[in-house]
């Protein structure tokens, strides 16, 4: 068998054993509101903890440049390049 598939297989055993062991744990046990309570923590600190970190993110990253202004950037590099072109051009003629 390659790793992959030892690696596939491991994961469908584990994930057996986790869903047995808390089906026992909701149902047969005398723990079930306290699992109840930590499975609905869990799931509410995820979901919550990604949307804070979204959050987060918007706050803090630095807005875009205006589209204008970028375009106004590329023009002047334009412009550079095409000066800087044909001056080598001039001089060639005028040494001529």
């Amino acid at each position: 068998m390659s790793r992959d598939q030892v690696l596939g297989f491991g994961m469908v055993i584990i994930s057996i054993i986790v869903i047995a062991t808390y089906a026992w744990l909701v149902f047969l046990s005398d723990l079930a509101i306290m699992i109840l309570k930590l499975t609905g923590f869990a799931a509410i600190l995820a979901v919550f903890g990604i949307l804070a970190w979204i959050g987060y993110t918007l706050a803090t990253t630095p807005p875009p440049k205006p589209i204008e202004e970028i375009e106004k950037e590329i023009e002047d590099e334009l412009k550079k390049l095409e000066s800087s072109a044909q001056k080598p051009a001039v001089e060639e003629s005028k040494g001529s």
